[in-house]
């Protein structure tokens, strides 16, 4: 049942886009059927996994399909499932904000809404079937599917030079990432009796063969993850993108990777190696750090949350390696607690990050541009984009208690269980990764204290400022969704780790028993006496600090009514937008410190022809500088060379073609 109603999805998002083609002539009509039909496979998906993840159903079916010896084999079990409703909510979300959103550029007749919808349609599609896959050839085309409609997402609005170049990296990574998965899955099926998943977990590979195929993995789905360094095409792509798709991308597409990744290792690949654990660690350590110090230095508000993705995916994988350490040491019960917080970081991640991609569409489609610098006051023109927006930081910033705390509150609990390795290595890898993964957090928090002081706070640095107001009620309705489900996820922690507890008692052979304890209301990973977190009793607290504070300034038996003045303005006259914090100047204190991390250049343009000094800074990615463009420089040298043999000349191509003949005539002989 579950899996004929994850195929109905699927078949859905088909129809969805087939309609974008149909009614390609009546725009208007043409989106509200498409993104209702859109709406409502999110919805069946949903249903799909919530009911084979609470169910732990296991599902199997072969569609007589594809090549002839290799039909698609389609299943869902447990981790399926729970990446199954990951999308399928975030996907019903998009589709409540997308009509309103787009709804601009139907009557413009500059960017065909049918094209978008046409792709979305195919994306989300390629999505759902990569989760449902079972074997090899149906992975790869869904994967293929999900990464080339992406990528005209990602070149929507072709008009602008930005969109075309991040899409082409974006196309050129996929390919890339591509490869190496086909590869990997090439080993597996060098050492097994075929392509189907259930074959490829039977493959006995040499230590050797296995480090080679977990290798090319890695780098495959972190790619599309986006690890840091193969993170480039990120915070290019991300936030050229519509919103909705902004969302879709960062908030499940990135999870889709994280799905592969975990298929992949904790299922096909059989005896995991400590060793790879600790680079997963690492990796994700490092991702996690400089994700949020490159997110520290943006002024465009989606590439600073585009790098924030790269930070959180280091989380994730923070856990995982956690998970793959433990797993390989034979301490399986503290690996459930990480494979548990990792999975739990997934869907936390995808609900604040959509959540906040959403809420920064509706800011960016009121203020006209993407610069925090000339944003500002919003919080009195937009309140409940504000107020759900702020939900959003909170939850990001792992705050209690909101949902992004439990998940780093388990990787920290999974982390502090390294006393039981016997190991130099391993006793110092953990503690260096806890205290980066803790100094993330802090920097989190300073970063999204600057975005919601600079955007929402503070008086309108624009007269386009002046003239926002709230966005419509569907893309309201959908932040609002999204606010309560990060709330929801929070202060019923013990519930949901329990859900999750069924994917590592398959994949580890045991979970973790705190998922089951004395009690709903604390959640207690290692034991009661360890450490235990009540999410409700917090929320309780907090509500009664609340209200305390409240009577305490409002006290109901005297008269003590709030005299509302000006500002203090320090003798200079009425306050004035440019006398605020701006993002840039917010952020300098953290910049002198961590200078080693970026490559900065700046410079003061002093005054001229009746204009005052002009301050310039850039902050550029040392990754991208010292790794990819020096690739590029030569690549495009040798392609300038070999451009040479294109003389123009008949002659010279008659000439080209004669003396490969006689090679291939030689070769044959």
């Amino acid at each position: 049942m579950s899996l004929t109603m994850a195929q109905l999805a699927v078949l859905l998002t088909l129809m969805s886009s087939v309609a974008a083609l149909v009614f390609a002539r009546q725009p208007r009509f043409m989106i509200s059927l498409s993104f209702f039909l859109l709406g409502l496979s999110g919805l069946v998906a949903v249903a799909a996994g919530g009911m084979a993840l609470l169910g732990n159903q296991v599902e199997q079916t072969i569609l007589p399909i594809g090549l002839p010896w290799l039909h698609v084999c389609l299943h869902i079990d447990a981790l399926a499932a729970f990446f199954l409703f990951i999308v399928g909510f975030v996907t019903f979300v998009a589709s409540c904000y997308g009509p309103s959103y787009i709804s601009r550029h139907a009557d413009d007749g500059v960017h065909a809404v049918g094209t978008l919808t046409f792709f979305t349609g195919l994306f989300v599609g390629g999505m759902y079937l990569v989760l449902l896959a079972a074997d090899a050839f149906s992975f790869m085309i869904a994967w293929e599917l999900m990464s080339v409609a992406s990528y005209f997402l990602v070149a929507y609005q072709h008009d602008r030079a930005e969109n075309r170049s991040a899409a082409f990296i974006y196309l050129l990574m996929a390919v890339v990432g591509g490869a190496f998965i086909l590869l990997s899955y090439g080993v597996l099926a060098g050492f097994s009796d075929g392509f189907s998943f259930a074959s490829m977990a039977k493959a006995n590979l040499t230590p050797a063969w296995a480090t080679i195929a977990f290798s090319l993995a890695f780098v495959g789905f972190g790619l599309k993850a986006g690890i840091v360094p193969l993170h480039v095409w990120l915070p290019q792509a991300h936030p050229v993108a519509p919103s909705h798709i902004s969302a879709l991308m960062s908030g499940v597409m990135l999870k889709v990777a994280v799905y592969g990744f975990i298929r992949f290792v904790f299922d096909l690949l059989g005896g995991i190696h400590w060793q790879w654990g600790v680079l997963v660690l690492l990796v994700g350590a490092i991702s996690a750090l400089m994700g949020v110090l490159y997110a520290l230095m943006q002024h465009d508000l989606k590439r600073l949350l585009a790098y924030h993705s790269v930070e959180n995916i280091g989380i994730i994988y923070i856990g995982l390696g956690l998970s793959m350490i433990f797993t390989a040491t034979n301490h399986k019960e503290v690996a459930a607690i990480a494979l548990v917080a990792a999975l739990y970081h997934c869907l936390n991640h995808a609900l604040f990050k959509s959540l906040l991609f959403l809420g920064a569409g509706a800011v960016l489609e009121q203020s006209g541009q993407h610069n925090m610098e000339h944003m500002g006051g919003l919080i009195k023109k937009m309140p409940v984009t504000a107020a759900c927006f702020l939900v959003g930081c909170v939850s990001i910033c792992a705050l209690p208690p909101f949902n992004g705390f439990v998940s780093e509150w388990l990787i920290y609990q999974a982390a502090l269980q390294g006393t039981v390795l016997k190991s130099g290595i391993l006793g110092t890898a953990l503690p260096i990764t806890s205290a980066m993964l803790a100094l993330t957090g802090a920097l989190a928090i300073a970063c999204f204290v600057k975005v919601y002081g600079v955007v929402f706070l503070g008086l309108p640095r624009t007269e386009k400022i002046h003239e926002a107001h709230e966005v419509p009620r569907g893309m309201q309705f959908s932040q609002i969704i999204l606010s309560i489900s990060c709330l929801v996820f929070g202060i019923f922690p013990t519930w949901t780790a329990n859900v999750l507890n069924v994917i590592p008692q398959k994949l580890l052979g045991t979970g973790f028993a705190g998922a089951n304890g004395d009690s709903w209301l604390w959640l207690t990973p290692i034991s009661k006496e360890t450490a235990s977190y009540g999410a409700l009793p917090v929320l309780i607290g907090l509500l009664i600090s609340w209200v305390v504070v409240y009577f305490f300034l409002h006290p109901p038996t005297r008269d003590n009514s709030i005299r509302i003045a000006p500002a203090w303005d320090c003798g200079f006259g009425p306050l004035n937008a440019r006398m605020q914090y701006t993002a840039t100047s917010f952020a300098m204190p953290i910049r002198r410190i961590f200078s080693f991390a970026w490559h900065v250049s700046e410079k003061v343009e002093p005054a001229h022809m009746g204009k005052g000094p002009h301050y310039f800074l850039h902050v550029s990615d040392w990754v991208w500088m010292y790794a990819y463009a020096p690739i590029g420089k030569i690549i495009h040298k040798v392609a300038e060379r070999t451009a040479r043999i294109q003389g123009g000349d008949l002659r010279i191509y008659l000439c080209y073609s004669f003396f490969t003949l006689l090679f291939l005539l030689w070769v044959i002989v």
